[in-house]
């Protein structure tokens, strides 16, 4: 059976109480249920094959702490 909406518990609002709401519920989120909203959230916009397949580029920096060069 189809997990379903729970339609009993409704939340009323301007948008800014609406992300007010939601900053709170993910600062006190811990870092697993964080990784699986992102999870989500990557499936819904760019599809399951970003979730499970391989990644497109890998950056590896040597020493981040060097000065910038100024010309």
């Amino acid at each position: 059976m189809k997990e379903r909406m729970d339609r009993t518990v409704v939340f009323f609002g301007t948008a800014e109480e609406h992300d007010k709401r939601e900053k709170e519920y993910l600062r006190k989120a811990g870092y697993e249920e964080k990784l699986k909203t992102i999870t989500y959230l990557r499936e819904c916009f760019y599809g399951t094959k970003a979730t499970t397949g391989r990644l497109q580029r890998v950056y590896r920096f040597s020493n981040p702490a060097k000065p910038e060069i100024k010309v």
